[in-house]
């Protein structure tokens, strides 16, 4: 029987609520309301006659209210973040949700909506006592057009059981995360999440044929046609996909699903210096071109870590950096010559001193384990900081060794990895343990570095309760009053995952 720190760290995937449990108890985070020096809202606090509505529409059953069934959910699954909350709440159906939200509304309780709590940014999770609504019980599937590809989910869907399921009718799910079995696909919505086939496949907003959701009021808006094109009016479906759940509460999901590839192939890289990863990437274009599927890189740094920490083997030698080409097409044969004939290629040009390419599954399994296993791989060595950023690609890599040399011996471990294709690098931070000075040696410089290259200070994991004070490193005044004027004609009183994504006004 592992320890429940084996049990996260050895996991593939981000650990379940239920895993956290026991280990959560022992290793409590600071509240976040005290760590961030946060002000509550005048919002109402949960009275006796609250509890008893939520049991009148949901069940006894389904109103958690002692403390050791709440406490995952008060706390986000790299420990950064914990609120207060004292209840949960667990829907089944809209009407539900649209139930529980009119009530709140009257009385001016503010909710938190939670999926998998797989974020990095602490926007699935209360900061002080707001009511949890968890979707893990909304997990129907209601409908496959296998001929469209058009897929209708509820909110609660684990994104692999969803991937699981539209395999068997010759589908894929057009996105694919390291978090896949434990995230919501409401959730994915919600943050506009990216993932490994974003190069293919590109974002939600492309992917997302209509959804369902529920305004502060209880109000149901259904956007859930399933259609290619529908150019009636406003595309109102988009006010929800990457809104965090602050201007409604996504319930359910219309998803294009691309064909599944009859062949995969993935080449595993050992490359000499970040300038040779990015001519790879162009090459990898041109030779690979319309099978190209996943372009990930990842330094030593974070090979070495995930490799050493999580037991995981690393299939080549010891290299500076890695890449992770991923092919997906119609003919194995055919498909593993073109990624064998690039292997070739520029290992006789020079871009690639070692490599590896199989069309194997549990080769191809175990090369993606590690890749995926990165995110999770330093926890076990003290507290990790998380950036996700977008930077131009010929910048993707500068801030790793700015990083570095800033942060000196007060840092275990900074390593970079990340999707090259679509610019976005996630930049992992190891420290002893959480201090403000060690925060305040990184933020805001590491936004404002960001803000000089013209990048994004969030390229796939949201805003969250972790960055809505750097916001205007990536978006001006006006743009930032046009996202409160939209959160106050939505949710006039603010109840949805107050303290998330905008930045509070200065008065």
């Amino acid at each position: 029987m592992l320890s429940p720190i084996k049990s996260i760290l050895l996991s593939i995937n981000r650990p379940t609520i239920y895993e956290q449990v026991k280990y959560l108890s022992q290793v409590l985070p600071q509240l976040s309301a005290d760590k961030y020096n946060v002000k509550r809202k005048a919002f109402a606090s949960i009275q006796a006659q609250d509890v008893d509505y939520f049991k009148s529409v949901l069940g006894e059953e389904r109103v958690l209210t002692e403390q050791s069934d709440i406490l995952p959910f008060n706390i986000d699954w790299i420990k950064n973040c914990r609120g207060q909350s004292s209840i949960v709440l667990k829907p089944k159906t809209t009407q539900e949700v649209s139930n529980i939200l009119s009530y709140c509304n009257k009385r001016k309780l503010a909710v938190c909506p939670q999926g998998g709590n797989t974020g990095l940014v602490g926007g699935s999770v209360p900061v002080f006592d707001e009511i949890v609504i968890n979707f893990m019980l909304m997990n129907k599937v209601i409908s496959l057009d296998d001929v469209s590809g058009a897929l209708i989910c509820e909110a609660g869907c684990i994104l692999e059981n969803l991937d699981n399921h539209v395999r068997e009718h010759g589908l894929i799910m057009p996105l694919d995360l390291g978090a896949k079995g434990t995230c919501h696909i409401g959730g994915n919505v919600s943050t506009n999440a990216g993932g490994i086939r974003l190069l293919r496949y590109g974002n939600l907003h492309g992917s997302i044929l209509g959804v369902e959701a529920v305004k502060a009021d209880g109000t149901v808006i259904d956007c859930l046609k399933a259609l290619k094109k529908d150019n009636t009016g406003y595309h109102l479906k988009h006010l929800f996909i990457g809104s965090e759940g602050t201007l409604g509460l996504v319930t359910k999901v219309a998803i294009h699903c691309p064909v599944k590839p009859k062949a995969v192939t993935v080449g595993f890289f050992g490359v000499e210096n970040f300038n040779s990863i990015l001519k790879l990437y162009k090459s990898a274009k041109s030779s690979l071109g319309e099978i190209l599927s996943a372009f990930e890189m990842a330094d030593n740094q974070a090979i070495s870590t995930t490799s050493t920490n999580l037991k995981l083997p690393n299939p080549i030698s010891d290299y500076p950096f890695y890449v992770l080409v991923e092919t997906q097409g119609s003919n194995e044969i055919h498909d593993e010559e073109k990624l064998t004939k690039f292997l070739s290629k520029e290992m006789e040009s020079g871009l690639i001193l070692d490599g590896t390419v199989t069309s194997e599954l549990t080769k191809m399994s175990a090369i993606w384990t590690l890749r995926e296993s990165i995110s999770g791989a330093g926890l076990g060595r003290g507290y990790v900081f998380k950036y996700d950023v977008s930077l131009p690609q010929q910048n993707y890599y500068d801030l790793v060794p700015i990083l570095r040399e800033r942060l000196g011996d007060k840092a275990i471990a900074v390593y970079g990895y990340g999707h090259v294709g679509d610019g976005n690098i996630h930049i992992n931070i190891t420290v002893p343990e959480y201090s403000k000075q060690i925060a305040s040696l990184m933020e805001p410089f590491i936004f404002e570095e960001v803000s000089k290259l013209k990048g994004s200070i969030s390229a796939e994991h949201g805003i969250g309760f972790r960055k809505p004070e750097y916001l205007h490193y990536s978006k001006d005044e006006t743009a930032l009053q046009m996202m409160r004027d939209l959160k106050n004609l939505m949710d006039p009183n603010g109840i949805l995952n107050p303290y998330k994504v905008l930045p509070e006004v200065n008065v």
